[in-house]
């Protein structure tokens, strides 16, 4: 489709796994991504979003960083 590309070359582009790609599509964060049937479509000139990566603590809660000192 003229105009965008697929995860896969998406994921290439940014040096990030496809995976990685889906999700950030499906959570929004990839401006222009449309789903078509089964498949991500992401304008070509889509910018990667920054912190893709997510962290947690050991219990599996999500880190969040301290606003105030105590």
């Amino acid at each position: 489709m003229n105009g965008y590309i697929t995860v896969q070359e998406a994921a290439e582009k940014w040096g990030v796994t496809p995976r990685q790609v889906q999700i950030l599509c499906k959570e929004n964060r990839i401006v222009g991504a449309m789903r078509m049937s089964r498949i991500w479509i992401i304008p070509e000139n889509a910018q990667k979003p920054t912190n893709t990566k997510r962290t947690s603590n050991k219990t599996g809660g999500k880190k969040f960083a301290a606003t105030h000192s105590v």
